[in-house]
């Protein structure tokens, strides 16, 4: 089996060490990452969801799932909502795979399956039901190794079957669930990077941008000019606009600053400013206030339903969102720089009040 960079492991184990912290995640390969040794070609795809059947979605409204849990004291408003979420979700698709299907995720893989019903559908797209209804599309998301492989076809396909499966899930959403209603487009990591092509290549100029209330894009370095068409969020009350962070200890700058994160867009997301000048000039590396942790409206880590308030600050230096080590107990242990899986539970608190306060400002506007 050939091996992944070394570089890339240090990232890897990284987002590991993050999503046990963050998620709360046991996993069965206790933290290991698998490359996938063989090309895309050699692998069979996986058969396409049918999106009229539930079991492709991981959060329905209609429907008991993890999205409509709340921390202690908060209440699920999805049933009173006036807009609609469509929440994509990161990877976990991350070990050796059990099947012959190897690049894209097998959807009748139930082992996995439920590892995001207790997850991202748990911790990260429940952040949302007090703004909206929840739509969370189950799909065949690339493995781990589509961004490590060096071999850009094999990254592309992989990402390609992911991003056909979100795309067809939005435009059944539209068409069978939304009702002309307005929405939130959210996701992370590689859900992120999905949600920013939908909004390209289905949202941004065309009359469903009239609709769009904000767009959260955490976990990915988005830069400035890639939505263009969609301006960023310059404070907590605009809309129909989008935000992006991506999170990690003050001091760190992983290996692949120079190269994305540099310019990318940096939502301070516990006051939601956006770092002025912006875009930055070549010479110049923007930094933004220090927002610190009496500001913070609270984290939710394991086990889901406590509020940890004032444990985090945070700050926009230049493309990333710089925080001191967060305080809770055990947070000694968690060593890694590197914040990624906790870029929406940090600051769930922060997030969950933000989108119920641009629902009303859009409702407000409009």
């Amino acid at each position: 089996m050939k091996k992944c960079p070394t570089a890339l492991n240090a990232m890897k184990l990284a987002f590991w060490m993050a999503l046990m912290w963050a998620l709360g995640h046991a996993n069965e390969t206790k933290g290991q990452f698998y490359c996938i040794p063989t090309r895309f070609v050699e692998s069979p795809v996986p058969p396409p969801p049918d999106y009229s059947k539930e079991q492709f979605w991981t959060a329905l409204p209609n429907r008991r799932d993890g999205a409509d849990r709340t921390p202690t004291g908060l209440r699920d408003a999805q049933d009173s909502a006036m807009v609609d979420v469509f929440y994509v979700h990161p990877t976990l698709y991350t070990t050796k795979p059990r099947t012959e299907y190897r690049w894209n995720q097998d959807l009748r893989d139930r082992r996995l399956n439920r590892e995001f019903d207790r997850l991202p559908t748990l911790y990260q797209a429940s952040v949302f039901n007090g703004a909206g209804k929840i739509y969370a599309p189950r799909y065949r998301q690339a493995h781990y190794s589509a961004f490590l492989t060096p071999n850009l076809e094999d990254k592309e396909k992989s990402l390609g079957i992911a991003y056909s499966d979100v795309e067809a899930a939005f435009n059944y959403f539209l068409k069978n669930y939304s009702q002309g209603r307005p929405f939130i487009i959210a996701g992370h990591s590689q859900g992120t990077l999905h949600a920013a092509h939908l909004l390209k290549r289905q949202v941004i100029g065309t009359p469903l941008q009239e609709r769009l209330v904000v767009a959260y894009l955490p976990g990915m370095a988005i830069p400035a000019d890639s939505l263009a068409g969609l301006p960023v969020c310059v404070d907590s009350n605009a809309v129909g606009c989008f935000v992006s962070w991506s999170t990690f200890l003050r001091g760190y700058a992983p290996p692949a600053y120079e190269k994305a994160l540099a310019k990318a867009v940096a939502v301070n997301p516990i006051s939601w400013d956006l770092p002025a000048p912006f875009p930055a000039p070549d010479t110049c590396i923007v930094q933004g206030p220090l927002i610190p942790r009496v500001r913070h409206r609270g984290a939710v880590l394991r086990p889901f339903g406590k509020n940890y308030p004032g444990i985090c600050d945070a700050q926009v230096v230049g493309g990333m969102v710089w925080v001191n080590k967060p305080r809770f107990w055990g947070s000694f242990l968690y060593r890694s720089p590197n914040y990624h899986s906790g870029d929406i539970n940090l600051f769930y608190l922060d997030i969950r009040g933000n989108a119920v306060h641009r629902v009303r400002q859009y409702v407000r506007q409009r």
